[in-house]
C-alpha cells in the first residue's frame, strides 16, 4: 500500500487544504505589534493549568510562561542551570541540598522562600496517586528546611534524572496563597514567580497573560519583550488556520505539513519545523481491560497490526520534516532507549493477514480506534492501513483530555496517541506511563512492571541499562506498543514575530519579541 503527503482517506479538511495566496488574509499585516500583544492558538483546552494535574502539552507550555521551578533546563544546552534555587548538592544517592535564591516574589507580591519548596515537595509527596503523572514525582520523599535558605529535598530511591525532573516538571506553589484559596481556587488562577502572570483562566477559552515586572534580577527566563498574551482554546486545525490567515491570531502550532509551502509564500507568515522528542503510537489492550472478547488480548493479533502498518511511509510522506521510526517505545536519545534490543516488525500485511488468521480471525473484527491526533489523516492512514489486512477500525476521534479521561479508566481497546516525556531526557519518563502498572498500562504484565521499576531504582548506570534492556525486549516480543514515529512540529506566525522553535517541543514566549 503506498501513501502520499496527502494521506490515504479522504484529505485534509477544506480550510487547511485550500490554502490560497488570495482572499482571507491577504491584505495589510495587522499583528499586535503595536499593542505589544502575541495572540497564539491552542487546539485542546486544558481543564486544569496547574500542571501537577494535567498531563496535556498544552498545559505544560501555558504554566511554563508563568511559572518557575528550583532549576531551569537552558533550551539550547539541555543543562540545568539556577533558577529558584542559585545552587545545589548532592547528599549520597538519596538527598539534593537546595540553596534557596533570595529577594523573590510571588505574582501577588508575596515573598517566595523555603517555606514554599517545603510545602510543595510534601503536598505532592502526600498526593502520590492522584496527580496526573503519577510517575513523575513517585521518587520524592519529601523535604524539610535545614536553615533559613537552605531545603533538603528526599528521594525514596535513587533518581539520577532528578534535576530533569525538578526543571520541566516541578514548578513551586506559593503555600500561603494555595491554602487560602484551596486547591480549586488555585486552579482558576494560580500564581507563581515566572516572568509572565496569569489575569485570565478560562477552562472553555483560553488564558491571558501580562509580563510580570517583578520577576526576579538574574531569573533564567529573562524579561520578556512582549507585554501580553492571549491564548486561545480553537477545536480544529481548520480553524487555527483560518484564524492566522484572517490575522485574528498570530502563532499556531502543529499545523499540517502540507500546508508549509503555500504558508511561506504568504508575505507577512512563515511557517518552520522542528523535530521534537515526541513519539507517535498505538497502544493495544493487551491486557483485556475494556472487557471478555477483545482480540487485542493476542499476540499475534499485536503482532499483526505491527506488521499492517507502514511506519517508515508514515514517518517520510505524511509527518515528513525528519521524522523517525523508533524501534523502541521510546525516544532514541533517552538513556535507556536501547533500539538494538528489541524486535523489529517490518511492513508485511501478507504476514499479518496470516497472523490473524492463527489467532482465530480469518475474516478479521471490528473496534474502535480513538484518537486525538492531528492532522486527521494522520488517523486515517493508520485506520486505512488496519482496514487493508482486515481490522474494521472505527475512527473516533476525540480531544485529548476526554482521551486520557478514558484510557485511565481502562476503555480503550485500541488508541492512537503521542508521548513527549515531559522533554525529559531519561527513558523513566517515558516507560513507566504505560508499563508500571498505572492507570494508563494495557499490558500488566508483572515482569515488565519489575523491570521498570527497578531500572528506576539504581543509581547504577550499568544497572539501570540492564533493566531497561529487559524491558524494552519483553515489550516488543509481547507487541503490547507500537511506535509509530517520532514528531515534527510545525509552526506558523506573522514574520513580524522573532520566534525560535526547540528540540523539547517547549514554545518559550518570553523569548519571543515583534520585530
Amino acid at each position: 500500500m503506498k501513501i502520499s503527503r496527502r494521506g490515504l482517506g479522504q484529505g485534509v479538511a477544506a480550510a487547511a487544504g485550500g490554502l490560497a495566496l488570495g482572499g482571507i488574509g491577504a491584505g495589510p499585516v495587522m499583528a499586535q505589534r503595536s499593542a505589544n500583544t502575541l495572540r497564539v492558538a491552542f487546539r485542546d483546552a486544558v481543564p486544569n493549568i496547574d500542571p501537577y494535574f494535567n498531563s496535556q502539552r498544552t498545559g505544560i507550555i501555558i504554566a511554563h510562561q508563568a511559572m518557575d521551578g528550583l532549576v531551569h533546563r537552558d533550551p539550547d544546552t539541555f543543562r540545568n542551570v539556577p533558577a529558584l534555587a542559585t545552587e545545589w548538592a548532592w547528599q549520597g544517592n538519596n538527598a539534593i541540598d537546595f540553596k534557596i535564591r533570595p529577594g523573590v516574589k510571588f505574582h501577588d507580591g508575596s515573598d517566595f522562600g523555603p517555606d514554599d519548596v517545603v510545602y510543595t515537595m510534601n503536598t505532592i509527596a502526600e498526593l502520590g496517586g492522584r496527580l496526573s503523572t503519577p510517575g513523575n514525582y513517585a521518587w520524592i520523599e519529601g523535604a524539610e528546611k535545614l536553615d533559613a535558605n537552605t531545603v533538603r529535598i528526599k528521594m525514596k530511591r535513587p533518581t539520577p534524572a532528578a534535576l530533569d525532573y525538578l526543571a520541566m516538571v516541578t514548578p513551586i506553589w506559593p503555600k500561603a496563597y494555595r491554602e487560602r484559596v484551596g486547591p480549586d481556587g488555585f486552579s482558576r488562577m494560580p500564581i507563581s514567580t515566572g516572568p509572565y502572570r496569569f489575569t485570565r483562566v478560562d477552562v472553555s477559552n483560553g488564558v491571558e497573560y501580562e509580563r510580570f515586572d517583578g520577576y526576579y534580577q538574574g531569573g533564567p527566563k529573562g524579561r520578556p519583550a512582549i507585554q501580553r498574551i492571549t491564548a486561545r482554546y480553537l477545536s480544529d486545525a481548520a480553524t487555527e488556520l483560518t484564524e492566522l490567515l484572517a490575522q485574528r491570531v498570530d502563532w499556531i502550532w502543529n499545523m499540517n505539513p502540507d500546508n508549509i509551502a503555500n504558508v511561506n509564500r504568504l508575505p507577512f507568515l512563515q511557517a518552520l519545523q522542528q523535530e521534537t522528542m515526541r513519539v507517535g503510537y498505538l497502544g493495544m489492550d493487551a491486557a483485556g481491560r475494556t472487557g471478555a472478547g477483545n482480540p487485542m488480548t493476542h499476540l499475534k493479533v499485536r503482532q499483526a497490526i505491527f506488521h499492517a502498518i507502514d511506519r517508515q511511509a508514515m514517518a517520510e510522506k505524511l509527518v515528513t520534516g525528519g521524522a523517525r521510526v523508533p524501534p523502541a517505545p521510546c525516544y532514541p536519545s533517552q538513556f535507556g532507549c536501547n533500539g538494538d534490543v528489541a524486535v523489529q516488525y517490518e511492513f508485511n500485511p501478507a504476514k499479518a493477514r496470516q497472523l490473524l488468521a492463527e489467532a482465530g480471525f480469518p475474516n478479521g473484527f471490528d473496534v474502535e480506534l480513538t484518537s486525538y491526533v492531528q492532522p486527521r489523516q494522520w488517523s486515517e492512514a493508520v485506520q486505512n492501513y488496519l482496514q487493508a489486512v482486515g481490522i474494521r477500525a472505527r475512527l473516533n476521534l476525540m480531544q485529548v483530555a476526554a482521551q486520557i479521561q478514558r484510557s485511565q479508566r481502562g476503555e480503550l481497546a485500541l488508541a492512537m496517541g503521542s508521548w513527549g516525556s515531559f522533554s525529559i531526557n531519561d527513558v523513566s519518563a517515558f516507560l513507566p506511563q504505560w508499563f508500571a502498572g498505572g492507570n494508563e498500562d494495557y499490558a500488566r504484565d508483572q515482569m515488565v512492571i519489575d523491570l521498570v521499576n527497578e531500572g528506576g531504582s539504581s543509581s547504577d548506570e550499568a544497572v539501570r541499562k540492564r533493566a531497561y534492556d529487559a524491558a524494552i525486549k519483553r515489550i516488543t516480543e509481547m507487541a503490547y506498543f507500537v511506535p509509530l514515529h517520532t514528531y515534527v512540529s510545525t509552526y506558523a506566525f506573522q514574520r513580524q514575530l522573532e520566534f525560535k522553535a526547540y528540540a523539547d517541543e517547549l514554545p518559550r514566549f518570553y523569548l519571543a519579541r515583534w520585530r
